[in-house]
């Protein structure tokens, strides 16, 4: 790859085959890429706990919650886990100059994880969190970016 627009059409033919993946591998790639590219910023465990919270719900299933390789995966290799700051990242800074220029890739991405935030703050799980508990967030990882961000 000698120059930008190569390296382009290789982000525009992964985004392609992560479209194409069976089940819900498809929906876990982009969304993670989604978070990844307009997050803050994200730990890996907020990341996974974020792709788990489903729309209309009224409680959080912790079983919903995919494992860090499993992401990984479903994004062919456009992510990268720093395992010692426990932060996940897009591989390149590239890829998000790609996304940066491609609107149209996500829909409405910060609406798309305001409404997921919402959605898991007003969770059952998250209701019956006692006071006292939520200094202690490693149970509910996802809870401190839901409310700060």
């Amino acid at each position: 790859m000698t120059n930008g627009l190569e390296l382009g059409n290789v982000y525009g033919t992964t985004i392609e085959r992560i479209k194409a993946q069976d089940g819900d591998k498809s929906r876990l790639g982009m969304e993670a890429l989604m978070w990844i590219s307009h997050a803050e910023r994200l730990r890996a465990d907020e990341l996974c706990h974020a792709l788990a919270v489903q729309l209309g719900s009224t409680d959080f299933d912790v079983g919903n919650i995919p494992s860090m390789s499993t992401l990984v995966n479903c994004c062919q290799g456009l992510i990268t886990v720093d395992k010692e700051a426990s932060t996940v990242r897009l591989i390149h800074f590239t890829l998000q100059e790609y996304f940066s220029s491609r609107p149209d890739i996500f829909s409405k991405p910060h609406s798309a994880i305001a409404e997921i935030c919402l959605t898991y703050l007003n969770s059952q799980s998250v209701k019956a969190l006692r006071a006292t508990f939520l200094a202690n967030t490693r149970n509910a990882p996802f809870l401190e970016y839901c409310s700060l961000h």
